[in-house]
């Protein structure tokens, strides 16, 4: 699968973090039914690649791994089974590894000399991370004018509140979102208030 078809699948893709693996297909299976079936699964938690091969066992999950800081992690998380690989940032040899790898790289970017670095090597979807910390919408606006044909996925900060001011801009596919699995709903397995949210954000921001 490549990042355009990731990109495109809903307006959000969703980043959860997960500390019993056991959770992890019943979410991806909440997830898809409210019409969210991009899951970026990040490696923040010794049950993260336990919890990548398990979501990636959900027929119609599209499941992805984030917080990728190292060529290790992509390689590790492409066995456990997933198809694409999101990074917080990048390195050029970790952007150099990814290019024809097992999982292609949403790299992250916050500056413009970051978006140029890795167009170098070819990439043109990006992640732009920390959003709300790094300018917003005005600073992908910014970023707009020199680098038309780069693509972004912003995330950190954003909800359901302020999503639609990013997914707005030309130049944004999608957006990452955290708020669809909190760790509350996890931890009570309320499956279907996940589910719930999930069918919120794609209601509201394909409206």
């Amino acid at each position: 699968m490549q990042i355009d078809q990731v990109m495109s699948l809903s307006p959000v893709i969703a980043v959860v973090t997960i500390t019993d693996a056991a959770h992890a297909a019943p979410l991806a299976r909440a997830l898809m039914a409210g019409g969210v079936p991009a899951i970026e699964i990040t490696l923040r938690t010794p049950a993260a690649l336990a919890a990548i091969e398990a979501a990636a066992q959900v027929e119609g999950a599209v499941v992805g791994v984030g917080t990728v800081t190292s060529i290790q992690d992509l390689r590790a998380a492409a066995d456990a089974g997933a198809v694409f690989a999101v990074s917080p940032g990048a390195t050029s040899r970790l952007l150099e590894a990814a290019i024809g790898g097992p999982a292609p790289l949403l790299p992250g970017v916050a500056t413009a000399s970051e978006v140029m670095l890795a167009m170098e090597l070819g990439y043109s979807r990006f992640k732009f991370f920390p959003a709300e910390a790094a300018g917003g919408p005005a600073m992908l606006k910014s970023l707009a004018g020199p680098f038309p044909q780069a693509i972004f996925c912003p995330t950190g900060g954003i909800n359901l509140d302020n999503a639609r001011q990013y997914l707005a801009l030309p130049t944004v596919a999608c957006v990452g979102g955290s708020w669809l699995a909190p760790e509350k709903l996890m931890a009570a397995g309320d499956w279907a208030g996940i589910e719930a949210l999930a069918r919120e954000a794609v209601a509201r921001l394909s409206a």
